[in-house]
């Protein structure tokens, strides 16, 4: 590899670190007539899959020049950096290298906008294209998709890649008008919403007719910026919502502004959003695409914030304490999922067993069931709280009672508060 290769592939690694929004969650491209590669199901770019594997990939731009000014992103044309752009045979040169020598399973390519979306995009696809047809490459390829591009350019990209993603960037218009004016959210939301589209269109047409060409097999998903504009979790997390829901998106990834300039629109150099508000609101997501939460149980006009210091279900569970304690050999199976300390595959366990008879608190111990927190919330068979009756003795303060040890435990497993 020479020395400027070495050089550009330095930079533009460095660049696509603010990109988080990589996943090969969804795919499964197989290998066909002796190829190269092969896509699995599974997490990729130092993520684990479900039998424990650590997969990775190549996480490069195609360039970190840029047409835009955007306040927040470090590639913009005002920003004194050191440039560089590959080829698109440097891009595919290097996949393949890489692939050979075990380094990856697989390809996230993005992008800065050369002279425009389409020019921008043609070379994004070009390189997929000659991983796919020229190289038989059978590894997973996450494309950007580069907003403005024409539609003709996107449904090339969703033949070749697994999964194409289009980044929001900042949660409202309003934000993005402030710190980015010369791009457009319309021009965001019309690819996503062809790739919508497409990718219901081919999968009923290959019901049908089982030669349909496969489209983005791992579906399509987004990233928005959080706390460079100033939004409350509320509107990062109702963003979320609306466009799982109008959008069919596998994913929304959540990345913390790191400030980068000293532009007055911009929060001060020195005030990066903290690892645990991106965190809450990972585990926000999953609570609505996993739980059945909705998004104003999580953060609504009383509570536009995630509380920093407890997981969200929790926080949930303390604000709603009319719902419990839950009866656990009777709830049904979303409210089991509602509980503190049971998980999805707990509830399923939970569901199941009880068939066989009423499930006493060491039968959920052996189920998975972290039962240290659960128990504030269920009863079941031999087991059940006790809440003292006085002012303030209610589930939250018992719950932080835990790390002070303030509170009786008697021999009978019931727990009773001072």
């Amino acid at each position: 590899m020479s020395d400027r290769i070495v050089q550009k592939l330095n930079i533009l690694a460095d660049a696509a670190k603010y990109d988080v929004s990589c996943s090969s969650s969804g795919s499964n491209r197989a290998n066909k007539n002796k190829g190269i590669g092969n896509a699995n199901q599974g997490g990729i770019c130092h993520s684990y899959t479900e039998d424990g594997r650590c997969v990775s990939l190549l996480k490069i731009l195609l360039t970190n020049h840029c047409i835009y000014d955007c306040a927040y992103c470090v590639s913009r044309k005002s920003n004194d950096i050191e440039r560089a752009a590959f080829t698109v045979q440097e891009v595919v040169d290097l996949t393949i290298n890489f692939y050979r020598r075990n380094y990856i399973e697989g390809l996230f390519l993005s992008s800065g906008i050369f002279k425009n979306a389409d020019y921008t995009m043609e070379r994004l696809v070009s390189i997929a294209k000659k991983l796919r047809l020229e190289h038989k490459f059978n590894g997973y390829i996450h494309l950007k998709t580069i907003p403005g591009a024409s539609d003709e350019l996107v449904h090339e990209a969703g033949l070749y890649a697994d999964r194409l993603s289009i980044n929001l960037e900042i949660p409202t218009k309003e934000g993005l008008k402030l710190l980015a004016p010369d791009k457009s959210r319309e021009d965001m939301i019309i690819p996503m919403r062809y790739l919508k589209n497409e990718i219901i269109r081919t999968n009923e047409e290959r019901k049908i007719i089982k030669s349909t060409p496969t489209f983005a097999p791992a579906g399509q998903s987004t990233q928005m910026i959080i706390g460079a504009s100033g939004e409350s979790d509320k509107h990062i997390i109702q963003t979320a919502q609306h466009f799982y829901k109008n959008y069919h998106l596998k994913r929304v990834y959540y990345s913390g502004y790191v400030p980068i300039s000293y532009d007055k629109r911009l929060p001060e150099i020195g005030t990066a959003v903290p690892m645990v508000r991106e965190n809450r609101l990972y585990q926000s997501d999953w609570l609505m695409r996993f739980y059945g939460f909705r998004a104003d149980e999580i953060v609504n006009d009383n509570h536009p914030l995630l509380d920093l210091d407890i997981d969200p279900k929790l926080s949930w569970a303390l604000r709603n304490q009319h719902a419990f304690p839950v009866d656990i050999n009777k709830a049904d199976y979303h409210f089991i999922l509602r509980v503190p300390g049971i998980g999805v595959q707990s509830a399923k366990k939970i569901i199941l067993a009880r068939r066989f008879g009423p499930l006493r608190i060491e039968n959920l111990q052996k189920l998975g069931v972290a039962t240290n927190r659960a128990k504030y919330f269920i009863t079941c068979l031999g087991f059940q709280q006790l809440y003292a009756d006085k002012p303030g003795s209610h589930i939250k303060q018992y719950i932080l009672a835990q790390s002070s040890s303030k509170y009786i435990k008697n021999d009978s497993q019931q727990l009773t508060l001072f």
